[in-house]
């Protein structure tokens, strides 16, 4: 197996984002990923569904945010799209789309949501920066280990994942009455927290295979 690189490339990221998250994605993880490329697939769909409906979510109940309605329906098309081209590289592959459990990692974050707004939608929105920065981060980390067919997908959804991530923290920033900083901090090592631990189901987003 070719070694796994330490981190992701550099150069693909968007400026900042390494630092937005508190640790990289743990080398176990990446030789599970290639291990398990149907899993990854498979998962990558779902993630992809399940990005576009948290942006329609957010579309229709935050009606009085133009910029965020703006965003989101966007976000929500380009998420739609991806996962109709994973859906087609997995036709290609003889690989059948089926639902699989989620992982723990989106409701390990969303536990912590507060209930009072505007914070609940800071909340929200900060997950959903995390959430996509985290993607971002894997899929630079797979690209150099993919095929070429998967690593030129991969690398425009670096791109695309990378915006959905500055959006996010940047709707964030404006939906706050206050400075974010430290909500950020905090969200941030929760996020760390659950891609450290050893976790027993492989998924896009799952933490230390056990």
């Amino acid at each position: 197996m070719t070694a796994i690189s330490a981190a992701a490339p550099d150069d693909l990221l968007p400026a900042g984002l390494l630092d937005f998250l508190n640790c990289a994605t743990p080398d176990a993880w990446v030789e599970a990923a290639l291990a398990n490329p149907e899993l990854l697939l498979i998962d990558h769909a779902q993630c992809e569904k399940k990005a576009a409906s948290t942006a329609m979510s957010l579309l229709y109940r935050y009606v009085d945010r133009p910029l965020l309605m703006t965003k989101m329906s966007q976000l929500a098309r380009e998420e739609l799209l991806h996962f109709e081209q994973v859906v087609k590289l997995m036709e290609a592959r003889g690989i059948v789309y089926r639902h699989l459990s989620a992982s723990r990692y989106a409701e390990g974050l969303r536990r912590h949501l507060r209930g009072e707004e505007p914070w609940r939608l800071v909340d929200i929105l900060i997950i959903g920066a995390l959430i996509e920065a985290r993607s971002c981060e894997r899929f630079a980390r797979l690209i150099p280990h993919l095929d070429d067919e998967l690593a030129k997908f991969y690398r425009g959804l670096v791109k695309s994942e990378g915006r959905h991530y500055e959006d996010y923290l940047m709707l964030a920033r404006q939906a706050a009455p206050a400075a974010i900083e430290d909500r950020v901090a905090f969200f941030a090592e929760r996020e760390a927290e659950l891609i450290r631990m050893p976790d027993t189901v492989f998924r896009f987003h799952s933490g230390v295979p056990a």
